[in-house]
């Protein structure tokens, strides 16, 4: 696996890298050699970030973390990861699909534990119709990440979602 890492208003020290790399090295069983992993580093505000990217087959295997301590954030971006992979091997063995970037060993050991998901919680309400403005208002009102309205315009269903710039964002469908 090939490892790749930037710094953004943070120098890329050569201690730095090599834990970065000794970390991810863990990940290597996982993937073939022409795998490549593009690490981010950046500060902001005295929170160190650490942004973990890895396409694989069409699809990206992605985590980010921030602390205050660069370290912790390394070791936290790593299991995260690892759970993610987890998670997409089962897909992919579920599917019965080729492994792509994906060393075959690898899937076909059960040697991860696998989390699993489950709703724990059914909501059903109302959609009242509203505008894009409106249902951001509504989400501030409820203190929640998003929203789910149907939009006045289209009278399709959308959701707003507050971003970590504290924007927002809006998804809507597409057919």
């Amino acid at each position: 696996m090939r490892i790749i890492i930037s710094g953004k208003n943070i120098e890329t020290t050569a201690a730095l890298k090599n834990v970065i790399e000794e970390k991810l090295e863990k990940l290597e069983r996982f993937f073939t050699p022409d795998t490549e992993a593009k690490v981010t580093l950046s500060v902001q505000k005295e929170r160190q970030r650490i942004e973990v990217t890895i396409p694989v087959k069409g699809q990206i295997i992605r985590a980010e973390e921030e602390e205050f301590d660069m370290y912790a954030a390394i070791d936290k971006v790593v299991d995260k990861i690892e759970r993610q992979l987890v998670k997409y091997k089962k897909k992919l063995v579920d599917k019965h699909r080729s492994g792509g970037s994906f060393k075959t060993e690898f899937l076909q050991t059960d040697d991860l534990q696998e989390e699993e998901l489950k709703i724990i919680k059914t909501k059903k309400f109302a959609i009242k119709p509203m505008d894009e403005e409106e249902a951001c208002f509504q989400m501030e009102l409820l203190g929640h990440d998003f929203f789910v309205f149907r939009n006045s315009e289209t009278n399709e269903v959308n959701v707003v979602y507050k971003r970590k710039d504290n924007n927002y964002g809006l998804i809507e469908p597409e057919f």
